[in-house]
C-alpha cells in the first residue's frame, strides 16, 4: 500500500506535468500548421493521455527493487509464453477492427490478474508494460482491435483506455496481495507466538444466544488440562472449572455477563479429576469497536505456588506451636516452682509431725502425707514435660556440646507415646554408642519428627500387631547409629528416592508440609552425619541415622540437659553447713514466699520482688552472703543488678545465683552463655536449690543436675 501510495503521488505531480506540456506541444503544432486548430483540444488530450499512461507503465517498473530469484520459474515461463501468444494473436495478425481480435482482448485480463496475484507488484507491472508495448505495436502497424481507419483519433483513445485499466486493474490487484500477504504473515506470526508461549491461551466466540464456544487454544493449556485440542474446541470453556469451585464460576459469570476483564485464581480439572489451579487474566475482544466478539483467556500454572503457600502457612503454623509452647512451658515455670517448693515444705512439715507423733500417728497425718507425696510425684512429670518442651521448641542459634544420643531418646518418646499407644508398642533397644558433639535441642528435634514419622505410617486400632523399634548402637565406623524402625505399610518405590526433597509429602495437608524429613536431612548434614531410609512394601521402614564420635569422650565436658536427667532420682541431700543470709529477688511474690520458706529453717531470708529494692537494700548497708536473683523481671533485670553488683560490692556479685524460666531474648542468652555463675532451672527443685545455696556459702561448686545450676547455657 505504501509502494501504491507513492505511485499515485507521483502520477498526480507527473500528471500535471504532463498537462503543461502536452498543452504548450500541441499549442506549437497548432502555431507550425501541423495540426488544425479545430483539432487543438483533441490533439492536447490524446498527447496528455499518452504521457499519462506512460508515467503509468514505467513508473512501477523503475520502482521496483533488485531482482531476485524466483521459486516458481516455471510459471513465469508458463505466464510470459501465455502473454506472448495472446498479444500475438490479438495485435500482429487481425485485420483492423476485427470482432475476433476484440474477443481476444479480454483473455489479457486474467493473465494480468495472474501476474499481479501470483507475483506481486513486479508481476504486475512487467505485465503490464509488455501489454501495452505489444498494444501500441499493433496499432502503429495498423493492426489489432484499436486501428480504425474512418476515425483514428477513437481508435487511439479506446487504446489509451485498454492501456489504462490493465495497468490501473494490474496494480491495484498487487497491493491487493502485498496486503493479504502482510496480513497473512502477520496472522501467521500470531498463532505462531500463541502457540509457542508458556501459558495456556483459550479463545471464544460469543454467540447468539449469549453463551460461548472455544474456538483456539494452544498446546500449553493442552497440557495444563491434560486435554487434546479435539476435546476443547468448540467445547463451552465453562466445562474446564472445578464443580465445587461455586465462587470462582460465579467471578466469572458476571465478568462475562458485564464484558469486562478479569483476573483471578481458578481451580481447572483434569479427565483424571486432579486440580490445577490457574492464575487466569480474561479479556474482551471488541472486533467493531462495540460489541465484543470473543473472549481471550489466558492461564498460568500456579499450582506449584499455591502448594508452596499452603505449606509454609502449615509450616509457620508448626512453627507457631513451637513458639507458643515454648511460651506456655516459660509461664508454667514460675508457678510449677513455688509449687514444688510448697509441697516440699509441707512434705517435711508432714513428716516432722509424723514421727512426732511416734509409734501411732494418726491416719489423716499419714494419709496427707501420702497424697503430698503423689503431688509431688505429678508436678515432677509436669516439670519434665515442661523440660521436654522447652527442648524441641528452643528457638535462636543451637548450643553444641557433648549429646549422649541414649540420654536423648526418652524425653522424645514421652512426646509422642500417647499418641502411639492406640496404635503400636514402643521397644527401645539401647546399646554403647559415643557421645557426639551437637545441639541437644536439633537432635532432639531430628528423633522427635522420625517418631512422629513412624506412628503415622501405622494405622489405629492394632497396637499388638505392629511395634515402633528404636534402636542404638556403634557403627562399624566408629559413628553413633540411632534406628528408628516401624512396621507400617512401607514406602512404596516410586516415593522413596524423594523422601528427603522439600515440599514433597504423601500425606494429607492435616498431617504434613512436607518440611519434617527434609529439615532433618539438613539438620543431620550440618552434623557431619547422614540420614537414610531403608524401606520394603508392606514391611514398613527403617531410619537410620549416623552422626561422626565427638573428638573428646571426656566426662571433664558440660553434661547434657538429659545425660544427667538419670541423677536426679537418687538426689544428694544437702549438706550441713553455716547459717547464711540469703537475699532472694524475684518478680513472683508467690515463688519468692516458697523459698523463703524452704531456707528460713537453716539460713536468714530476705525477699523482694524487684532489683531496685534489692540495691537499696545493698546500699545501705545491708550484708548478704547469697544472692539469688530472678534472670528476667520487668524493670531492672538480673543482669542490670548482677552489674551493679560488680561496681559497688563486687564481692557479692561473685556469690550470685540466677534463676531463669529461660532467657528468651538475646541479650539475656549472650550474658548467660559468657557469665561465669550458675543459673538454677526453673522450676527450682528444693533439693537442688538448699544444696545450692549451702555451696555457695562453703565456697564450692554444686552438683549440676536439671533444675539446678548451668553454666555458659542458656536455658
Amino acid at each position: 500500500m505504501t509502494v501504491l501510495l507513492l505511485m499515485a503521488a507521483g502520477v498526480l505531480a507527473g500528471g500535471l506535468g504532463a498537462l503543461l506540456g502536452s498543452g504548450m506541444g500541441t499549442l506549437g503544432l497548432v502555431l507550425g500548421g501541423v495540426v488544425p486548430a479545430a483539432e487543438w483540444g483533441a490533439s492536447g488530450w490524446l498527447w496528455w493521455m499518452a504521457d499519462l499512461l506512460g508515467m503509468l507503465l514505467v513508473t512501477p517498473v523503475l520502482l521496483l527493487r533488485r531482482p531476485r530469484r524466483m521459486a516458481r520459474s516455471w510459471e513465469v515461463l508458463l505466464l510470459t509464453a501465455l502473454t506472448v501468444m495472446v498479444c500475438v494473436g490479438v495485435f500482429a495478425f487481425p485485420r483492423p477492427g476485427s470482432a475476433a481480435a476484440h474477443a481476444m482482448t479480454f483473455l489479457l485480463f486474467p493473465l494480468m490478474a495472474w501476474g499481479a496475484l501470483g507475483f506481486g507488484q513486479r508481476g504486475a507491472a512487467l505485465s503490464s508494460l509488455s501489454i501495452a508495448l505489444a498494444a501500441i505495436a499493433g496499432t502503429a502497424r495498423e493492426l489489432g482491435p484499436f486501428f480504425t481507419v474512418d476515425l483514428p483519433h477513437r481508435g487511439l483513445v479506446v487504446l489509451q483506455l485498454f492501456i489504462g485499466i490493465t495497468a490501473l486493474t494490474g496494480l491495484l490487484l498487487a497491493a491487493a496481495r502485498a496486503e493479504r500477504r502482510q496480513a497473512v504473515e502477520l496472522l501467521e506470526l500470531l498463532a505462531t507466538t500463541v502457540r509457542a508461549v508458556h501459558e495456556g491461551v483459550l479463545i471464544c466466540e460469543v454467540r447468539e444466544s449469549g453463551g460461548l464456544h472455544t474456538v483456539f487454544v494452544n498446546e500449553a493449556l493442552c497440557a495444563l488440562v491434560g486435554r487434546r485440542r479435539e476435546e476443547l474446541v468448540g467445547a463451552e470453556p465453562g466445562e474446564l472449572l472445578a464443580s465445587a469451585d461455586g465462587g470462582d464460576r460465579q467471578r466469572l459469570l458476571e465478568a462475562l455477563r458485564e464484558e469486562r476483564s478479569l483476573r483471578a485464581e481458578v481451580a481447572l480439572t483434569r479427565p483424571d479429576g486432579t486440580r490445577v489451579w490457574s492464575e487466569m487474566q480474561l479479556s474482551p475482544v471488541r472486533a467493531n469497536g462495540q460489541a465484543v466478539t470473543h473472549f481471550v483467556a489466558t492461564h498460568r500454572d500456579v499450582t506449584a505456588t499455591k502448594e508452596l503457600q499452603a505449606r509454609l502457612v502449615a509450616a509457620e503454623r508448626v512453627a507457631a506451636v513451637g513458639t507458643l509452647a515454648a511460651g506456655v512451658g516459660h509461664e508454667i515455670n514460675n508457678p510449677l516452682a513455688y509449687l514444688a517448693l510448697n509441697l516440699e515444705a509441707a512434705r517435711k512439715n508432714l513428716a516432722a509431725s509424723l514421727a512426732a507423733e511416734g509409734a501411732q500417728p494418726p491416719s489423716g497425718v499419714r494419709d496427707a502425707l501420702s497424697s503430698v507425696r503423689g503431688a509431688q510425684e505429678g508436678a515432677e512429670r509436669i516439670r519434665l514435660i515442661v523440660r521436654d518442651l522447652q527442648v524441641f521448641s528452643r528457638e535462636g542459634a543451637p548450643e553444641r556440646g557433648l549429646v549422649d544420643l541414649n540420654a536423648l531418646v526418652p524425653p522424645a518418646v514421652r512426646v509422642v507415646l500417647h499418641a502411639l499407644r492406640s496404635r503400636a508398642r514402643l521397644v527401645e533397644d539401647f546399646g554403647p554408642v559415643p557421645r557426639v558433639m551437637g545441639s541437644e535441642a536439633r537432635l532432639g528435634q531430628v528423633l522427635l519428627n522420625l517418631l512422629v514419622n513412624a506412628l503415622q505410617a501405622i494405622p489405629e486400632g492394632d497396637p499388638g500387631r505392629h511395634e515402633v523399634r528404636v534402636r542404638t548402637r556403634t557403627d562399624a565406623s566408629g559413628h553413633a547409629r540411632v534406628e528408628v524402625e516401624d512396621t507400617g505399610g512401607g514406602i512404596p518405590p516410586d516415593v522413596l528416592p524423594r523422601i528427603f526433597d522439600p515440599f514433597f509429602t504423601t500425606k494429607g495437608s492435616d498431617e504434613g508440609t512436607g518440611l519434617g524429613l527434609a529439615i532433618c536431612q539438613q539438620i543431620v548434614r550440618t552434623h557431619g552425619g547422614e540420614l537414610s531410609v531403608h524401606s520394603v512394601p508392606g514391611q514398613g521402614a527403617t531410619f537410620t541415622l549416623l552422626l561422626p564420635p565427638a573428638p573428646v569422650q571426656s566426662a571433664g565436658s558440660p553434661p547434657s540437659l538429659h545425660a544427667v536427667a538419670r541423677d536426679e532420682e537418687t538426689p544428694e541431700p544437702a549438706a550441713s553447713g553455716r547459717r547464711g543470709r540469703v537475699l532472694i529477688v524475684d518478680d513472683e511474690p508467690r515463688l519468692a514466699q516458697s523459698m523463703r520458706l524452704l531456707l528460713e529453717p537453716a539460713h536468714e531470708v530476705v525477699t523482694v520482688t524487684r532489683g531496685e529494692d534489692a540495691l537499696a537494700k545493698v546500699a545501705a548497708g545491708e550484708s548478704f552472703d547469697v544472692v539469688l536473683c530472678d534472670l528476667q523481671m520487668p524493670g531492672m533485670d538480673g543482669i542490670a543488678v548482677y552489674r551493679w553488683l560488680q561496681q559497688e560490692a563486687p564481692a557479692l556479685a561473685s556469690r550470685m545465683v540466677f534463676i531463669s524460666g529461660g532467657a528468651s531474648s538475646p541479650e539475656a542468652r549472650a550474658f548467660v552463655e559468657t557469665v561465669a555463675l550458675q543459673v538454677l532451672e526453673k522450676p527450682v527443685r528444693p533439693d537442688v536449690l538448699l544444696s545450692t545455696v549451702e555451696a555457695v556459702l562453703e565456697g564450692s561448686a554444686p552438683k549440676l543436675a536439671v533444675g539446678g545450676t548451668r553454666r555458659g547455657q542458656a536455658r
